[in-house]
C-alpha cells in the first residue's frame, strides 16, 4: 500500500505522457488521405492496446528495470505509411475494406517479426551484434524520422495527407494564404517557444532531452519535451480565447481547429472489426515484405541503444540480453493482438523513476490508467485542438533533426556528417526503406575511401637495419653489412585490398627504378613481410603477382614471410604466386632475413675458398639465385666482389657447414685458435702465446643433432664456443610474446653471459646440426683465474666483447619483430 501511495505522482505523470503521445501519435499511424483519412482514432485505440500489452508484460517481471515505462515505437510511423500506401495502390482504392484489412495485417506482421528477432537474439546472446551496425547510419534515420515528423506537424495542421509532394504547390499551400499561416504557425512557434524553454529552465516535470542518449553529446542537459502543465494549459487558453470569441464547436472544427473525428464515440474493441482475412490480400502482403525488412532492420536497433542508456542513468545493472527476450515476448503478444511494436521508452522511464516510479506495482498502476483510457474511448480526441497535437509533433520532430545534425558536430568524421545528411534527404525525397539502404551504400563508399586512405605500408627498411637473430663470425658480419643493403623490407598491415594495394604496388615499382647508385638501384631481395596483414583480396593477390613480374625482369628475389596458413596465405596461392620464378616463402621475418643473409655468404665463400661450401641455410633451399654468376658489369655485382675484396684479407672463413672434424687426441690446438680467431677477430688480433695454455682448460665435445645442451631455467654451468655445426636457442617469454629462436654457427660463443654470472640460463638451446663445441665449465674457468690470471682476464674481455655485439644483433632482430 505503501508503494502504490508513493507511486501515485508517477502514475499521474505516466497517464499524462500516454495520453499526449497517443494522442499525438496514435492519431498519425495511419495516413491522412485515401481510404485511411478517417482512421485517426483506430491509430489511438491501436497505440493504447500496445502500450498496455508492453506495460503488463514488462512490469510482470519480463525487464530487469522496475518502474519501466512501455510505448508504441514511434519510429516505426513512416514505414507504416509506406505499408499503407503501397498496399492501397496494390489492392485498389475502391476496395477500401480489404485496404483496410490487408493494412493492418502487414502492421500486425512487422510487430511478429519484431518479437521473433528479439527473442531470437536475446536467447542464443547475440544482442551484442547488434552494436556492430554504424551508428552514423542509426543516427540518419533518426534524423530522417525527424524530417517526417516535421513535415508532418504541418500536414496535420493543414488537414492534408502526408503523401503531398514537397514542390511549388506544398509551399503555396503553407504560404499562400492568412488563414493556412493562422493553422501552422501558432502551433511551430508553440514547439519552438517550448524548446527554448525547456533548454533554458530544467525541472521534475521536463522529461530527458535526447530520446537515444547513446547518440547523445554527454553535455546535453537531461532536458527534452515540453512540460505536461504547459500542454495542459495550452487546451485552456485556446477555449477561453474561443468563448471570448463567441466561437462554437462546429465552427472551430470546420475552420481546421478542432478534430473532426466522427466516429470517436466508438467502443475500443471496434477497431478488432477491421481484421478480415477473407479480404486480405496475401499477395500485397508479400510485395511489401522490403519494406518490412527494412522497418524490422530499424526495429532492432533501438533497445540495444535505449537499455544501456537507460541502465547508466538510473545506476541499475541490467543484461540487454534478457531485455531483448522481454521486448520479444512484448511484441510478439503485441502482434498476435494486431497493434504496433513496442518497446521500452528511455525518456519516460527516467522522468517515472524520478519522481517515485520506482517499484513494479507503480507499473502495474500505469497499466491500469492506460487500460482506463482505453475504456473511455477515443470521444476526448474531436475536443483536442489541432495545435496541440501538431505542436507535440513539432517538437519531436525538432528534436531528432537537432539530434541528426546539431548535436554530431565534431562528433563525428566529415564523411560521417556526410552521409547522415544523405540519408535524411533520401528519406525525405524518396521513401525510409531507399533511404536507409542509400545510408548503407554511402557508408561503404565512405568506409572503402577511409581505407584506401590509411597506410598499408607500414616501414621500408634495407638489410643493415635489419639483421637476423644469428650469431655469426666478424668476418661474417662485417660482410654483411658492407652487402645486405641490397636487402629491402618492406613490411605492410592492414587488409590489402583494391583500394590500398595501388600505392603499395607503387611504392614497388618505385624502388625498382631508383638510381643503381643508391641501395634500392641495387636491390637484389625483396622481402615482403606480411605479419600484421590481416586479410588479401583477390585484386591485391594479383597486384602481387604483376610485381613479381617487374621484380623478376629485373634479377630481383620477391621473398614472403610472415603469413602463416591462413587466409593470407590461401589468398595468395590461388592466383598461383609461389610456383612463379623467384619467388621464396620463409616462416618469419627473422627466417627470411637469415636465408637471404646466406644467400650472400654463399657468395663471398664462392670467392674466398678454392672449393665452395654452403652456409647455414634453411632445409631445402637453393641459396644461390645467381649471386656467384652474376653480371660483371653490375652494380649488385661490383658490390658483392669489393666486399669480398675488402674481407678477404681477414682469411677468417672457415665455411659455417664444415663437417664436425673428429677430435684430435694429440693436437686440437689448431681448430681452436681458428675458432678463437673467428669469434673475436674484430677485437684485434689473438696473443698466441697467451692463449696457448687455454686447450688444458677447455673439453672438445662432438654433439650429434637433437643434442639438447641445457634448458631455460637451467643453472648455467659452463659456456660453449661453436667449432662446427649449428645450435638453436629459444627464448620463451611471458604470454602472449611468442617465442625467439636465435642460431649458432661456427666462430660463436653460446651460453657466455650466464656461465659468467652463474645464473639461470634464460633460453633452451638444442644442437641443431651436429656440431663440435669446446667447453669451458666454470670449475674450469675458476681454477684459470688461480693459475693463469692475466690468461683469464682477457679471456673474459673478449667474452663480454663478443657477448655485447651478439645481444646487441639480438635486440636488433627483436626491435625489427615489432
Amino acid at each position: 500500500v505503501k508503494d502504490a501511495v508513493r507511486s501515485v505522482p508517477a502514475v499521474v505523470l505516466g497517464t499524462l505522457l500516454n495520453i499526449l503521445d497517443g494522442v499525438s501519435y496514435g492519431m498519425i499511424i495511419f495516413p491522412a488521405s485515401g481510404v485511411f483519412a478517417d482512421l485517426a482514432a483506430l491509430g489511438v485505440t491501436m497505440f493504447f492496446i500496445t502500450v498496455l500489452i508492453s506495460q503488463l508484460i514488462y512490469s510482470a517481471g519480463a525487464s530487469g528495470f522496475d518502474g519501466v515505462n512501455g510505448s508504441m515505437m514511434i519510429e516505426v510511423v513512416p514505414f507504416f505509411h509506406l505499408l499503407a500506401t503501397d498496399i492501397e495502390a496494390l489492392v485498389g482504392p475502391d476496395n477500401p475494406r480489404a485496404v483496410i484489412a490487408t493494412t493492418l495485417v502487414a502492421f500486425a506482421l512487422s510487430s511478429v517479426l519484431t518479437g521473433l528477432t528479439f527473442l531470437a537474439l536475446g536467447m542464443f546472446r547475440l544482442g551484442s551484434l547488434i552494436g556492430f551496425f554504424p551508428r552514423h547510419i542509426l543516427v540518419g534515420c533518426i534524423g530522417g524520422v525527424g524530417v517526417f515528423l516535421f513535415i508532418t506537424g504541418l500536414t496535420v495542421s493543414l488537414h492534408m495527407g502526408d503523401d503531398v509532394p514537397l514542390d511549388l504547390a506544398f509551399l503555396r499551400a503553407l504560404f499562400g494564404s492568412s488563414t493556412a499561416l493562422a493553422l501552422w504557425a501558432p502551433a511551430l512557434a508553440l514547439a519552438v517557444g517550448l524548446r527554448v524553454i525547456t533548454h533554458r529552465w530544467h525541472g521534475q516535470l521536463i522529461l530527458p532531452a535526447c530520446p537515444y542518449r547513446s547518440l547523445c553529446p554527454s553535455s546535453t542537459p537531461i532536458t527534452q519535451n515540453p512540460p505536461p502543465t504547459d500542454f495542459i494549459a495550452i487546451p485552456i487558453i485556446f477555449y477561453i480565447v474561443a468563448a471570448a470569441a463567441h466561437l462554437d464547436l462546429s465552427t472551430l472544427r470546420r475552420a481546421g481547429w478542432l478534430f473532426d473525428v466522427a466516429q470517436s464515440s466508438a467502443p475500443w474493441w471496434h477497431f478488432y472489426t477491421y481484421f478480415d482475412f477473407s479480404q486480405t490480400h496475401w499477395s500485397a502482403i508479400g510485395a511489401t515484405l522490403p519494406t518490412q525488412f527494412a522497418l524490422l532492420f530499424f526495429n532492432i536497433l533501438h533497445p540495444p541503444l535505449n537499455v544501456p542508456a537507460l541502465a547508466v542513468s538510473l545506476d541499475h545493472d541490467v543484461d540487454t540480453n534478457n531485455e531483448l527476450v522481454a521486448h520479444g515476448w512484448s511484441n510478439l503478444v503485441a502482434g498476435v493482438a494486431g497493434t504496433p511494436p513496442n518497446y521500452i521508452v528511455y525518456v519516460n522511464t527516467l522522468l517515472f523513476y524520478r519522481v517515485g516510479g520506482t517499484t513494479r506495482i507503480a507499473g502495474f498502476m500505469l497499466a491500469g490508467t492506460t487500460l482506463l483510457l482505453l475504456f473511455v474511448g477515443t470521444a476526448p480526441i474531436s475536443y483536442i485542438p489541432v495545435m496541440v497535437v501538431a505542436a507535440l509533433i513539432f517538437v519531436l520532430g525538432i528534436d531528432l533533426m537537432k539530434e541528426a545534425l546539431w548535436d554530431t558536430r565534431g562528433r563525428v568524421s566529415r564523411s560521417e556528417y556526410v552521409t547522415i545528411a544523405s540519408i535524411m534527404v533520401a528519406m525525405t525525397l524518396w521513401d525510409f526503406v531507399s533511404g536507409v539502404f542509400f545510408g548503407i551504400v554511402v557508408s561503404c563508399f565512405f568506409f572503402v575511401v577511409q581505407s584506401s586512405q590509411r597506410r598499408a605500408i607500414r616501414a621500408i627498411s634495407s638489410g643493415p637495419a635489419i639483421t637476423s637473430a644469428v650469431r655469426r663470425p666478424s668476418a661474417h658480419r662485417e660482410h654483411l653489412r658492407a652487402t645486405s643493403d641490397q636487402t629491402t623490407v618492406l613490411r605492410l598491415q592492414g587488409f590489402l585490398f583494391f583500394g590500398t594495394i595501388a600505392r603499395v604496388e607503387d611504392a614497388i615499382r618505385a624502388l625498382v627504378h631508383a638510381p643503381p647508385s643508391s641501395s634500392a638501384g641495387r636491390m637484389r631481395f625483396l622481402v615482403v613481410d606480411l605479419a600484421l596483414v590481416a586479410g588479401v583480396d583477390m585484386s591485391a593477390a594479383e597486384a602481387f603477382v604483376r610485381v613479381q613480374r617487374v621484380l623478376h625482369a629485373r634479377g630481383i628475389v620477391l621473398v614472403f614471410c610472415g603469413m602463416g596458413a591462413g587466409d593470407v596465405r590461401r589468398a595468395l596461392e590461388s592466383v598461383g604466386l609461389f610456383e612463379l620464378e623467384d619467388v621464396e616463402l620463409c616462416e618469419s621475418l627473422n627466417d627470411a632475413m637469415e636465408w637471404t643473409e646466406n644467400v650472400y655468404l654463399k657468395s663471398w665463400f664462392s670467392r674466398t675458398k678454392a672449393e665452395t661450401q654452403d652456409a647455414a641455410v634453411l632445409p631445402g633451399r637453393d641459396v644461390d639465385h645467381g649471386l656467384t654468376n652474376g653480371v660483371s658489369s653490375s652494380a649488385r655485382y661490383s658490390q658483392l666482389r669489393d666486399a669480398s675484396h675488402r674481407t678477404i684479407g681477414l682469411d677468417l672463413a672457415l665455411a659455417p657447414d664444415t663437417p664436425p672434424a673428429p677430435p684430435d687426441p694429440h693436437d686440437p690446438s689448431p681448430a681452436l685458435f681458428t675458432t678463437l680467431s673467428q669469434a673475436f677477430s674484430s677485437h684485434g688480433p689473438l696473443d698466441r702465446a697467451l692463449f696457448s695454455p687455454l686447450p688444458h682448460y677447455l673439453t672438445r665435445l662432438s654433439l650429434p643433432a637433437g643434442t639438447t645442451l641445457w634448458r631455460a631455467s637451467d643453472r648455467a654451468d659452463a659456456l660453449y664456443l661453436v667449432e662446427a655445426g649449428v645450435l638453436r636457442a629459444t627464448y620463451a617469454f611471458a604470454p602472449p610474446g611468442r617465442a625467439i629462436a636465435e642460431s649458432m654457427v661456427p666462430g660463436t660463443l653460446a651460453g657466455e653471459l650466464s656461465a659468467l654470472a652463474e645464473a639461470e640460463r634464460n633460453a633452451t638451446v638444442v644442437v641443431e646440426r651436429a656440431a663440435v663445441l669446446w667447453r669451458l665449465d666454470v670449475a674450469s674457468l675458476r681454477r684459470m683465474e688461480d693459475e693463469r690470471p692475466e690468461l683469464a682476464r682477457a679471456l673474459v674481455t673478449l667474452v663480454l666483447k663478443a657477448a655485447k655485439i651478439d645481444y646487441d644483433i639480438l635486440l636488433a632482430a627483436l626491435a625489427a619483430r615489432g
